[in-house]
């Protein structure tokens, strides 16, 4: 970890929240707990017991692995249905290939992401491929899901995929760490990922003892996920570690910190910070489904049964 990286971050754009910048609080810190999704693989719940009011338009996010598997091993998901929200797979190690019932998918590898848009609905799988299910090796991602506002929520299906490659570079006043922007804006700097609701996604890597200081817009909420490593956020210093999220508060600008001694597995800590601008809608959540109303669920249910949302394809592996 992580794939994407540089030699030397002083060669990037340098990004700081001007000294005015009003910082904001780490209100909390929770724990994820782990469980097991798809096919069996390992993850972590982020969000899970953090109220609504501060992941809006956030649903939910899984940080899958990070785990070694055994020849034979690797899993993922079977077809399932989705409709209402945008599913963004941020994969750090390994590979995972995704196939749904409108021909679209691909091979997402080390770094790459891939930004689904249900939208009015369709039938996916994520699967590892053939060649790791027989080697074995590493896996380590994240699956984020963002809410789609309702006049969105019945639009036709997408897909980005943005390679490793394709992802915007920065890094901190004194070059103590290195930013990926997936989405979003920083400091005039654009990520690649469009969004239907306004986001900011970044994994960040910080160097043992470097503070980080980012501008954030104030309109949207902000969140910080410990992928590895241990450090703080807030200008107050709140601890948090690998499988903990911040939410912070009211503000302009962002802090994190990394302790100066990290764990031995991870010479950096790593961090995603996400942001967003709340849709401010009723959300109504239920397995692969997101809506605004319990009807509307029903609905969407319903259209499953019937086909509506595709079939899977003959040729589907």
């Amino acid at each position: 970890m992580p794939a994407v990286t540089v030699d030397n971050p002083l060669t990037l754009p340098r990004v700081a929240a001007p000294a005015e910048a009003r910082p904001r609080p780490a209100l909390g810190v929770s724990t994820a707990p782990s469980g097991f999704e798809g096919e069996g693989f390992p993850v972590r719940r982020a969000f899970a017991g953090i109220d609504y009011q501060h992941l809006d338009p956030f649903i939910m996010m899984d940080q899958m692995g990070e785990v070694e598997y055994a020849p034979g091993e690797p899993k993922g998901t079977p077809w399932h249905p989705h409709r209402g929200f945008e599913t963004v797979t941020y994969l750090i190690d390994g590979t995972f290939v995704h196939q749904d019932s409108h021909g679209g998918g691909g091979t997402i590898n080390d770094g790459d992401t891939q930004w689904m848009t249900a939208g009015s609905g369709l039938l996916h799988i994520e699967a590892p491929p053939e060649s790791l299910v027989m080697s074995g090796g590493l896996f380590h991602g994240l699956q984020l899901w963002v809410n789609l506002p309702s006049k969105d929520k019945m639009m036709p299906p997408r897909y980005q995929d943005i390679g490793g490659a394709k992802v915007k570079l920065l890094t901190s006043a004194d070059g103590g760490a290195l930013l990926r922007l997936i989405a979003g804006d920083i400091d005039g700097h654009q990520g690649p990922g469009i969004t239907h609701t306004p986001i900011t996604m970044l994994h960040v890597s910080l160097n043992p003892g470097a503070e980080l200081t980012l501008p954030w817009r104030a309109d949207f909420n902000a969140l910080a996920y410990g992928l590895a490593g241990r450090g703080t956020a807030g200008a107050e210093q709140r601890p948090f570690r690998t499988g903990q999220t911040v939410v912070f508060g009211e503000g302009d600008a962002l802090t994190i910190r990394a302790d100066a001694a990290q764990e031995s597995r991870s010479p950096n800590f790593e961090v995603v910070l996400l942001g967003g601008q709340p849709i401010r809608e009723p959300m109504m959540h239920y397995g692969p489904f997101v809506m605004n109303t319990h009807a509307e669920l029903a609905q969407a249910f319903d259209d499953f049964r019937a086909g509506k949302l595709g079939t899977i394809p003959a040729d589907a592996e």
